[in-house]
């Protein structure tokens, strides 16, 4: 909580990033948290009867992979698997878990959706918690992409103890955020984005959002203060204030200590966030069983020395194509030819890292379907909205 007086000095607080992002030096576990859109059964449109639905998911009891069940504010639905020796081993938990919720969900009346963002349904928020009521009313100043995200997005998020990666986990990204992007449509329509998903994140406060390739710590460091913890609940922090000028000013509400810079840590959400290991956070949601390719790909990539090797070759001149890969996916000539390749990597490397025989199988076949022929599932979205489109 913050104090009356100064707690931290820059330089402590830089050191505290590093040694508590950086710090892993054991086996390579992997880990998967994967998030699913509510949707109401009888109405994709309606608002999703989420107290049902809460009460239903948690009222079943532990799930048998063990995956810790919580709710994004929209009601989207996240399986937090715990971390397992291999991303065979992931898959398998998150496979139990999500065959385990899927049949209650349906009895509560929900469906839950793979995909990045609703298509169909504005954001409301659902989830009331101190924490989310603050976040909303951040973002709510720089207009209202922040309610989108917090309500209508989800996302893939693989989770990797392989800090030593943080230039590759960057560098791989705008090739697999393009052959996983999953959002094309909202209200309905096209948007214009493979990934809507991205480039609602990207459209809010970028100190947090944007890449932070260079420096964690620096990056970090200049983020704004999103919320001041202020018991029992918290304080937005509306008008721009960087941790730095945090630590050396103070706020109204106090200085901060070393409890307060690591629930900013939690705040900030950039495609790869450093957490002792490596949280890769720019994957669309993609539907049952393509997130076991993703989570493969993610894993063999980071974990693999050859197929790291052999993908820092493949995405040479596509590091920074971020926009491209949302806006065009697989579309762009580069992006696609860096796709295929890390593919082949990582399939050739699944095997040495643990992959399970049916999520290599789910690999190669996403391979054939989408990457080689420069496609992602959101192409198949919006071939189906164009069937749709064409038949009214």
């Amino acid at each position: 909580m913050p104090g009356p007086h100064r707690q931290l000095t820059l330089r402590q607080a830089r050191d505290h990033i590093l040694e508590r992002s950086f710090a892993s030096d054991g086996p390579a576990l992997v880990g998967l948290e994967a998030e699913w859109l509510s949707v109401a059964t009888d109405d994709p449109a309606a608002p999703v009867p989420f107290d049902q639905l809460q009460g239903a998911i948690e009222g079943n009891g532990p799930l048998p992979g063990g995956s810790t069940v919580t709710w994004e504010p929209g009601g989207q639905l996240e399986l937090s698997t715990p971390p397992a020796p291999a991303v065979g081993g992931a898959c398998a938990a998150l496979a139990a878990d999500l065959a385990a919720v899927g049949p209650v969900a349906e009895g509560a009346g929900v469906a839950l959706a793979g995909i990045g963002i609703d298509p169909v349904r504005p954001p409301q928020r659902v989830v009331d918690t101190p924490r989310y009521a603050a976040m909303e009313a951040f973002f709510a100043v720089d207009g209202d992409h922040g309610r989108r995200m917090m309500c209508s997005t989800a996302a893939l998020q693989v989770n990797v103890d392989a800090s030593h990666r943080w230039e590759l986990a960057h560098a791989v990204g705008p090739a697999l955020a393009a052959a996983f992007a999953n959002s094309p449509l909202v209200d309905g329509t096209p948007t214009g984005w493979k990934s809507t998903r991205m480039e609602t994140w990207w459209a809010i406060d970028p100190s947090r959002t944007a890449p932070a390739r260079s420096d964690w710590a620096d990056y970090a460091l200049a983020a704004r203060v999103m919320l001041v913890r202020d018991d029992p609940g918290f304080v937005p922090v509306c008008k721009p204030l960087p941790f730095a000028a945090w630590v050396e000013n103070g706020h109204e509400l106090g200085h901060p200590g070393v409890d307060d810079l690591d629930y900013h840590l939690t705040t900030l959400f950039p495609p790869v966030r450093a957490r002792s290991w490596l949280e890769v956070r720019y994957l669309d949601a993609v539907p049952d069983p393509w997130w076991r390719a993703a989570a493969t790909v993610v894993s063999a990539l980071l974990i693999d020395d050859e197929a790291g090797a052999h993908a820092t070759r493949a995405v040479a001149g596509t590091e920074d194509l971020w926009a491209e890969a949302a806006r065009v996916g697989l579309e762009h000539e580069g992006l696609a030819g860096a796709a295929r390749s890390c593919f082949q990597a990582a399939l050739d490397a699944g095997p040495r890292v643990g992959a399970d025989p049916t999520s290599l199988d789910v690999t190669a076949e996403y391979a054939d379907r989408f990457v080689a022929r420069g496609r992602s599932p959101a192409d198949e979205l919006l071939d189906d909205w164009e069937m749709s489109w064409t038949s009214d």
